[in-house]
């Protein structure tokens, strides 16, 4: 009862409540219910480079090891749902490209600008950050990340009034707040966590994934159809200090 006289205040402070994960809004079934196939249009044209300032989370993520791995996750524009993924390892000095381009999907209102990501807005924050650890409802796919594996009990607190927002909660031992995001659903069968608002700033936004496509938009996450997701998975190690790249035009990583 308090997180939802908490939730309320916030509403009428004008801070958004609404849940910004992606099961939500994308209808994520049960276990038991079957994923719908999901659509891959052409991607569009190969990304450009483009410098669009830099936020906290880029300096937090540039300041600490220098990765070995990029995926990059350019939009053609702040308002497009669909995006180019690309993965990059360094080589020799140099950025080699994995995987990709490859067709995703990101927020139903398409990508934020730097720092303007907000709670249930609809949109996929922009720039560089970590990930956090894989998890999924599915059995561990053999990723090199800490893999925790989600059941009926696990969701991901969305509420900001809440003092567990933005962290994965098992609702039998603590109170996840207000209407949170379940993880034991088929749109997250197999996902990595990103370091988005690891400082859990009420209303900068919250449960932000690279996870399975179920053929819509997102209303924040990244997604890939179920192959591409486990190629990306699979290659991902920790040791290599990897880092998504999220923004309008990005192109290849520099240095």
């Amino acid at each position: 009862m308090r997180a939802r006289a908490a939730a309320a205040a916030l509403i009428a402070a004008g801070i958004t409540v609404s849940a910004a994960g992606c099961a939500h809004a994308e209808g994520s079934a049960s276990r038991d219910t079957p994923r719908p196939a999901a659509s891959t249009p052409p991607p569009h044209t190969a990304p450009l480079k483009v410098v669009t300032g830099v936020t906290g989370a880029e300096r937090a993520a540039r300041a600490g090891p220098r990765p070995g791995q990029m995926v990059v996750v350019s939009a053609p524009a702040y308002g497009a749902t669909y995006a180019a993924l690309t993965a990059y390892r360094r080589a020799a000095g140099r950025w080699v490209r994995m995987f990709g381009p490859w067709t995703a999907r990101i927020g139903s209102a398409g990508m934020a600008p730097p720092g303007g990501k907000r709670e249930g807005d609809g949109r996929t924050p922009s720039g560089t950050f970590g990930f956090s650890f894989v998890f999924g409802a599915l059995p561990d796919p053999g990723v090199a990340f800490r893999y925790r594996q989600a059941h009926p009990y696990d969701v991901w607190d969305d509420d900001p009034a809440s003092p567990l927002y933005n962290e994965w909660v098992d609702d039998r031992y603590r109170d996840p707040g207000a209407a949170p995001e379940p993880m034991d659903v088929s749109g997250y069968d197999y996902g990595a966590v990103i370091a988005y608002n690891t400082a859990r700033t009420r209303g900068l936004g919250s449960a932000i994934f690279l996870h399975v496509n179920i053929g819509t938009a997102t209303t924040g996450c990244i997604t890939l159809p179920m192959g591409r997701l486990l190629d990306v998975l699979r290659w991902l190690r920790p040791a290599q200090s990897p880092r998504i790249e999220l923004g309008v035009r990005a192109g290849p990583p520099g240095g």
